[in-house]
């Protein structure tokens, strides 16, 4: 059963709660926009208040180049204690289209159960019952189970440009035994389940020149070279018959699935009908043959033109055959992929079907690793019990299909990887009416405490 005390502090404090939830929700701090970069220095700054009003110590920001990150500590269990850091961030996406919210993305609002604005799930709510937990349980007894740290982003929406880098120079002050991220989500308020690996990823804006200027189609049509053709041939090149990527090697060091984690897999509910619907209705499903659309999103790798541009857009017609072109694709990638690998493979393949004479150039737009944790690791059994605690049953193990800096966390640290998120497939991450269902917040602030006191060995 959850520790009754914990659930107690939340029923009590639970107006508190959520009116810290709404001021922290209504600071619009969206690291893609320069504009806003004030507010996401607010953010933070809120941020480290509510770790100081929790209990921790040694609260400040963490200047990174960029936006700043927000490190708190609570270090008084002992050194038989483990060390356990927490990430989240506290940046946001950007909110347009506008006209599709239901409400203003800044004025959060509760309706049927759920509070909708942006930042709600991604990620300020989870990381707010994160800090809920830890001032909870220090309010119990005024310690916790363990040492107890927090790393809380502001650049994580943009791609984490500066977090290795904080992750270097920080590494003895952020050193950990296990972290703990929640950024992720759950099968379904019914089938609870815990994240054990993201994907990797790696991204290319490749673009193309045939000829000097535009030229005319009647007089050149037929006999020059058509930048937006090439693009297009490049990108339907990308995948053979089977939906397989067609990059040479590119499945050699896809890892297989332990037998646990396939017997999960295969355990999981899917809804095709319900998938496509929230995929906004899409007709069909495709992707590589052989595989499920649960397998394709999670422990495949996968390659999408997410960009494709050539000649002229704009109304009517222009009969031209374009000079210049662009395409831009993104790989996911799964363990055991290095996104170098795949760098040299994308631009040797590339090279071997550009014509001479054309020019092109690609240039890699980020590179991250897949990030995996054994679920036969003794730190994935406290998150096992700790959700089933609050949820009532075992946690499934899936994989998130997207990709963070969770890899950089666990080498860098040396540390291994626990997700404890309670996103649901219809939160619309990223989307307009963002939001979070509140049974879940609920839950994930019981199951954040009684991860602690699995890891403290509860009191040992």
């Amino acid at each position: 059963m959850p520790d009754p005390t914990l659930a107690g502090y939340a029923q009590t404090e639970r107006e508190r709660i959520l009116a810290t939830l709404f001021q922290w929700l209504r600071i619009p701090s969206i690291s893609a926009e320069p504009d806003h970069a004030a507010d996401v220095r607010a953010s933070a700054e809120m941020c480290a208040g509510l770790l100081i009003e929790a209990g921790l110590e040694h609260a400040e920001l963490l200047d990174t180049g960029g936006h700043p990150a927000v490190y708190a500590d609570w270090l008084h269990a002992g050194t038989g204690a483990p060390t356990v850091l927490v990430y989240g961030h506290h940046d946001v996406q950007p909110v347009d289209p506008l006209d599709e919210w239901r409400s203003p993305p800044f004025e959060p609002v509760i309706a049927d159960g759920e509070c909708l604005a942006r930042g709600a799930i991604d990620d300020k709510g989870q990381v707010l019952y994160q800090i809920e937990a830890a001032r909870g349980l220090l309010a119990r007894d005024g310690r916790l189970p363990v040492n107890l740290k927090f790393l809380v982003e502001g650049e994580e929406e943009v791609g984490s440009p500066h977090f290795e880098s904080l992750l270097v120079a920080e590494s003895r002050r952020l050193a950990a035994d296990v972290v703990v991220v929640s950024d992720t989500g759950m099968i379904s308020p019914e089938v609870p389940s815990a994240t054990v690996g993201m994907r990797g990823l790696i991204a290319f804006d490749v673009s193309l020149r045939t000829a000097a200027v535009d030229l005319h189609s009647g007089m050149w049509g037929g006999t020059v070279p058509n930048a937006a053709l090439l693009a297009a041939r490049l990108a339907a090149a990308l995948h053979d018959g089977q939906g397989r990527v067609t990059l040479p090697g590119f499945y050699d060091a896809v890892a297989e699935l332990t037998p646990t984690e396939k017997a999960s897999l295969d355990a999981q509910p899917f809804d095709e009908e319900a998938f496509r619907a929230s995929a906004g209705g899409v007709a069909y499903l495709e992707g590589e043959e052989g595989y499920t659309p649960l397998e394709r999103i999670g422990v495949r790798p996968t390659a999408e033109v997410v960009g494709l541009h050539g000649g002229y857009s704009g109304p009517g017609i222009k009969t031209i055959v374009p000079a210049v072109a662009n395409l831009k694709v993104a790989f996911r990638l799964v363990p055991d992929q290095k996104p170098a690998d795949v760098d040299a493979a994308f631009r040797s393949w590339v090279a071997e079907r550009v014509p001479a004479g054309v020019t092109v150039a690609v240039t890699p737009e980020g590179g991250v690793a897949p990030a995996l944790t054994a679920v036969d690791h003794p730190a994935m059994g406290a998150l096992s019990r700790a959700v089933e605690a609050v949820w009532g049953r075992a946690p499934l193990f899936t994989r998130e299909g997207g990709s963070g800096p969770e890899e950089a966390l666990g080498r860098v640290l040396g540390a291994p990887l626990l997700f404890l998120g309670v996103g649901l497939p219809g939160d619309r991450i990223h989307a307009p009416n963002e939001r979070m269902v509140l049974d879940q917040f609920w839950k994930g602030l019981l199951a954040a405490g009684e991860l602690l006191l699995e890891l403290g060995g509860r009191g040992r």
